[in-house]
């Protein structure tokens, strides 16, 4: 794999375009970066960064975390590849990436990304990409503490948790009875909680259907909320 990035590297420095060598010699030196060229019939050919954002150990943020291997978020960076001279390049396609695993904590999906100003270069971009997405991963964080508190206001309304996510706090599944109905309510809270509800799922402890699967509703959260509330409230109106 070494050897790859390097001949990828290779190619892409004899690139003839004053944009890309100027890209190049001002955060290639960043430890970690990867370019490729990308070649595809009928377009222009296309240089590929992969920037590696926030130098920080990810898993100390979550107490227990069981991550085996570092998790990371990249910059991907695609620059099309001109011979002539253009007074304001277009700016080139952004798109984050990460570690599957991260997910469970923070997505990279709903970052809103900065604007590429006119005559930016990535040198310029990156430090304040960053700085935007260690203060989102931060509250991303912090978030893990505001679903542990929802879990635990389950208790007085619902019983204990019959199962309940210890290091993220995801997902928790109480037994409800309502009349001669026994039934499951299963949470999914979202990473954006409180901003977004938790969503429900009714699964019956008495009926199945014909392939003996027990009954569940549709997902749900048509019910009164605000991330204003304190969790007691939260629960209570549930």
């Amino acid at each position: 794999r070494l050897l790859y990035i390097e001949y990828q590297k290779k190619l892409v420095e004899k690139v003839d375009d004053a944009r890309l060598k100027f890209e190049i010699s001002t955060v290639l030196a960043k430890e970690g970066i990867e370019v490729s060229m990308v070649s595809s019939t009928g377009r222009s050919d296309e240089v590929k960064f992969a920037v590696p954002l926030l130098d920080l150990d990810l898993k100390m943020m979550v107490p227990g975390c069981p991550w085996k291997l570092p998790q990371k978020i990249h910059l991907q960076a695609i620059f099309p590849v001109s011979s002539s001279y253009l007074s304001v390049p277009s700016a080139p396609g952004l798109k984050l990436t990460s570690t599957p695993d991260l997910k469970s904590l923070f997505s990279v999906d709903g970052v809103k990304l900065p604007a590429w100003v006119d005559g930016m270069c990535m040198a310029e971009y990156i430090p304040t990409l960053e700085e935007d997405l260690k203060l989102q991963v931060v509250d991303a964080s912090a978030s893990i503490g505001c679903r542990r508190r929802f879990i635990e206001a389950l208790a007085p309304a619902f019983g204990r948790p019959l199962e309940a996510d210890p290091i993220f706090c995801r997902k928790a599944t109480v037994l409800s009875i309502s009349g001669i109905f026994t039934f499951l309510v299963h949470f999914v809270i979202p990473l954006q909680f409180p901003k977004q509800q938790p969503i429900l799922t009714l699964q019956s402890c008495q009926h199945c259907n014909s392939q003996g699967i027990p009954i569940t509703s549709p997902p749900r959260n048509s019910y009164p909320w605000s991330p204003r509330w304190e969790v007691t409230e939260m629960v209570e109106r549930i």
